[in-house]
């Protein structure tokens, strides 16, 4: 068994239900490709919700858990578009998909600057200028409104996947 410390992560500002998810382009990773999208285009170009999940580094055991989770549960076979949002780079998030199989796209934002925007952004280990994303979910419509979110408070912390798929609309 692993052990680590939980540490607190504090409270954060992120969007709400009802607020407008801020906007960004960055390089949408796939298995076979990679190209500059902005959200804008990732939510319209979807029928129903547009699901961001952000995890830290794709190389994390946290971020590993996420998207197994997600792939046992079938996340990319439901209505929504399952979007990642880490710090990794496409050559990392190329990857982790190709180790993993995994039939998600990813957001690259090695610089976090979509976390910090999204206010879930977190120093890594107390390290200056080295941060990356608190595990967090943001169901989005078609317009970029939030429609549900989850954030996590601690490191680590996972949320109830039951009653998040209720809350993003997934259930």
């Amino acid at each position: 068994m692993l052990d680590f410390e939980v540490v607190e992560l504090g409270p954060t500002d992120h969007p709400e239900p009802g607020d407008e998810a801020p906007e960004f382009t960055r390089p949408l990773v796939t298995a076979e490709f990679w190209e500059d999208r902005t959200l804008s285009d990732l939510v319209r170009d979807t029928d129903g919700r547009t699901i961001l999940v952000f995890t830290p580094m794709t190389g994390s055991f946290l971020a590993k858990y996420v998207w197994d989770e997600l792939a046992d549960r079938n996340w990319d076979e439901r209505s929504a578009r399952i979007v990642g949002v880490t710090a990794s780079t496409p050559y990392g998030i190329k990857r982790f998909l190709a180790d993993n199989d995994y039939p998600f796209q990813f957001v690259s934002d090695p610089g976090n600057g979509v976390a910090a925007a999204y206010d879930v952004a977190h120093d890594l280990d107390g390290m200056t200028g080295i941060s990356e994303p608190r595990i967090a979910f943001f169901a989005l419509d078609s317009d970029r409104t939030v429609q549900s979110a989850w954030v996590a408070t601690d490191w680590p912390e996972f949320p109830d996947y039951d009653d998040l798929e209720s809350d993003l609309g997934l259930a």
